[in-house]
């Protein structure tokens, strides 16, 4: 089945211009299912209200590349995106890294119905969607990272998503301003490993990306972050 694509023609540009800038490798169909994904949240966000953005270039920048900035801090081959919504940043991720597979979590049935859709209409064969709290989800095998985007404050998402982990795996909380106060909340057994300035083009707001890994972890030296959370903490200070 073809992909539904926007039929504004000043939209392909937009998604075009931000992943070079960000120096985004892709392919065209890469490019297609992405445009394809927002004319399906386009479409169902008027019955289904997924996002407060309603103008379609401002949900490229908002919500796809901004999605796309995770890209140089994926680790391992299993992630979760928990409270997901319309599937952010899991569906972009998924339709970049086709290697890796992705579990979108999301409490709202209408939502996971939606994910439904987009994962039948992309042909995204990496991914599944689950329809669950995340304290009520368990998975048969633990993840090498949780995702999370707007879903709580990091403390909390430590906390309540501690059981999806693998002992060497990583929280990737997105969030806007530096979570100082949040982080001083975490608990003991964890430690930030590095907080990183992402850079969406065409949006002025703040966005940084907290990662943070059990204290018994031996991160390798692969690893795009090996920093000390001291450090980190006063670098945002004042």
């Amino acid at each position: 089945m073809p992909l539904k694509l926007p039929v504004e023609d000043h939209l392909a540009p937009i998604l075009e211009a931000g992943m070079q800038e960000m120096g985004v490798e892709y392919s065209s169909e890469q490019r297609d299912k992405l445009l394809a994904y927002l004319q399906l949240l386009i479409t169902w966000n008027r019955a289904y209200n997924l996002t407060a953005i309603r103008d379609p270039g401002q949900m490229i920048k908002l919500h796809l590349l901004d999605s796309l900035t995770l890209l140089p801090y994926m680790i391992g081959k299993r992630l979760i995106d928990v409270g997901t919504g319309a599937g952010l940043p899991g569906i972009p991720l998924a339709i970049m890294c086709p290697d890796r597979h992705f579990t979108l979590l999301d409490s709202n049935g209408k939502k996971t119905r939606f994910l439904f859709q987009a994962r039948c209409d992309l042909g995204l064969n990496n991914l599944i969607e689950v329809n669950s709290r995340v304290e009520e989800y368990k998975p048969e095998m633990a993840y090498d990272a949780v995702l999370s985007r707007a879903f709580t404050s990091v403390a909390d998402m430590v906390h309540k998503c501690t059981h999806l982990l693998a002992t060497e795996g990583v929280f990737l909380a997105m969030k806007g301003k530096f979570p100082q106060s949040e982080l001083s909340e975490v608990g003991k057994d964890y430690k930030v490993e590095a907080s990183h300035t992402l850079q969406v083009p065409g949006v002025d707001g703040e966005r940084h990306l907290i990662v943070i890994s059990r204290h018994c972890a031996a991160l390798p030296s692969s690893s795009p972050w090996h920093n000390d959370k001291s450090a980190i903490i006063k670098q945002h200070k004042g």
